[in-house]
């Protein structure tokens, strides 16, 4: 069922409809004409709802990254979306409505991490949270971090510059200086609305991590034990968050959400999820970017650049990109960067072979098998 956008003062006549259970619409673009999210937000299934209380703080805004993700356009603006760019939006809309993370995979480079950006910009959620895993990444690094050593050594050098006092003394700095909540914690910290947060390159961490993790995206909670110890005589504790300069208050050692986070797990399906991870997540697989999408994104980044005099350049990269097994965007928006440069016209001038060379360092081959 589709709809026209939603009403408000000023609506143009004419536009593209969306399915009215749409909450994102596809296009990473802040509709004028929308209500606030919270009115628009349904409320969340029974089994998705956790007793987190708010602290009514916003979520901080970092546009600086925002625009060095997606550049400082705004996106497809309201141009009627392609089967496959609908197919995504319904995926992203029902993780939303669900509260449930979203499994995004797709081959390297196809903008999987970027698709966070575009429902933060959209839906205006504030700074995107960012969890890069690797092979030595655990669950504990996502979730909070606690630095015993530095705590031990300022004790020390409490007793030794104070004295017999240093024993009534030894709380002057609060255990909270030695915490720091990570992008996964700051994530899961009671808010009105939904953190979102991108948990990059999933596939690349332990073969436990999956498992590790299915306790936290089924319960929206984790406890602190450092905290947990103390919460009789410290039931509160301001923490330092992932984002920077705020702090959050821990109550009872335990970080408990209000709205689940919108969490885009990315995977270059390098090797299989356990079952009772994937039944957490909801699925969605990127394709490559057409043309018009990949003539967009060059479009956002390079403002006032003349369309036309791109399309040669991306259609030869789309070419090159079908019979190497795929390239990635940054790979073209590199050959767009040095084209606005004018590298492209002083190499020729030099060598009139010399800018074919330069693409060919540029495009490479991402992956180890596929046609040459």
């Amino acid at each position: 069922m589709t709809s026209a956008p939603e009403p408000g003062p000023g609506r143009p006549e004419s536009g593209p409809a969306f399915p009215s259970w749409w909450i994102y619409r596809g296009t990473g673009t802040p509709s004028p004409y929308a209500p606030p999210l919270g009115e628009r937000l349904p409320p969340p299934p029974p089994w998705r709802r956790f007793p987190g209380v708010p602290d009514g703080t916003d979520p901080p805004v970092d546009e600086a990254e925002m625009e060095r993700v997606l550049g400082p356009g705004h996106g497809a603006g309201v141009r009627r979306l392609t089967e496959a760019e609908t197919a995504v939006a319904d995926a992203v809309n029902a993780a939303l409505l669900l509260r449930r993370p979203l499994l995004v995979t797709g081959r390297p480079g196809v903008g999987k991490s970027s698709l966070a950006y575009r429902v933060s910009r959209e839906l205006g959620l504030g700074r995107v949270l960012r969890w890069s895993v690797t092979s030595r990444t655990s669950l504990a690094d996502g979730l909070y971090s606690y630095d015993p050593l530095a705590r031990i050594h300022d004790i020390s050098a409490d007793a030794a510059a104070l004295g017999p006092d240093a024993a009534e003394r030894e709380g002057r700095r609060p255990i909270g200086d030695y915490l720091r909540l990570g992008p996964l914690g700051t994530a899961l910290l009671p808010a009105e609305l939904p953190r979102v947060l991108v948990i990059d390159e999933f596939d690349k961490g332990d073969a436990d991590l999956a498992d590790d993790l299915l306790d936290v995206l089924e319960n929206g909670r984790f406890r602190i034990p450092e905290l947990a110890r103390l919460r009789a005589s410290q039931p509160e504790v301001a923490v330092p968050t992932d984002d920077p300069g705020r702090t959050a208050t821990v109550r009872g050692g335990e970080v408990v959400c209000r709205e689940f986070p919108f969490i885009a797990i990315t995977s270059n399906s390098e090797r299989p999820f356990p079952a009772a991870f994937r039944r957490r997540c909801l699925p969605v697989e990127l394709p490559p970017p057409t043309q018009e999408q990949l003539a967009e994104i060059v479009a956002a980044h390079f403002s006032g650049r003349d369309a036309a005099a791109d399309r040669e350049l991306i259609r030869a990269f789309v070419e090159r990109s079908a019979g190497k097994g795929g390239l990635s965007i940054d790979q073209l928006l590199n050959s767009v960067h040095l084209v606005s440069s004018d590298v492209r016209a002083r190499a020729t001038s030099w060598d009139p072979n010399a800018w074919q060379h330069v693409l060919d360092v540029i495009w490479q081959r991402l992956t180890e098998t596929g046609p040459e």
